[in-house]
């Protein structure tokens, strides 16, 4: 069975540092893309970053500059190194796979992410 867990959760204040990780297990197909996501309260769930089919990393504008993805070379576990933290950053945060992409024009790209952790809580204090 498909296996998501996370860790590196926790409190920070403002401008401090976090690494969450995410152990990817039960694929018998590498995941096309994975990625993280996050949800504070009483707004959706956004995508905070992902990797891409091309093994490229995409960020989302908010995260751009200050947060970074990565993972193993056997790609078993996920990163997500969060600098610079803001109390905006506040949130619950996923990690989660997909097998499924789509291509056009040479180009792909991730959609329906439906293999997910259980989420690991983040709050930056100012």
């Amino acid at each position: 069975q498909v296996q998501l867990v996370e860790s590196g959760g926790g409190s920070v204040q403002a401008g401090g540092s976090l690494r969450l990780a995410c152990v990817v297990s039960g694929f018998t197909t590498t995941p096309y893309c994975t990625g993280w996501f996050r949800q504070a309260p009483g707004k959706e769930r956004v995508e905070v970053a992902s990797i891409q089919p091309d093994d490229r990393p995409n960020y989302a504008d908010s995260a751009k500059g200050r947060f970074t993805i990565s993972q193993d070379n056997a790609k078993e576990t996920l990163y997500l190194q969060m600098n610079s933290l803001k109390p905006e950053d506040t949130a619950m945060y996923y990690c989660a796979a997909t097998l499924m992409k789509a291509c056009n024009g040479g180009k792909c790209w991730c959609y329906s992410y439906n293999y997910w952790g259980q989420g690991t809580q983040v709050t930056v204090s100012s």
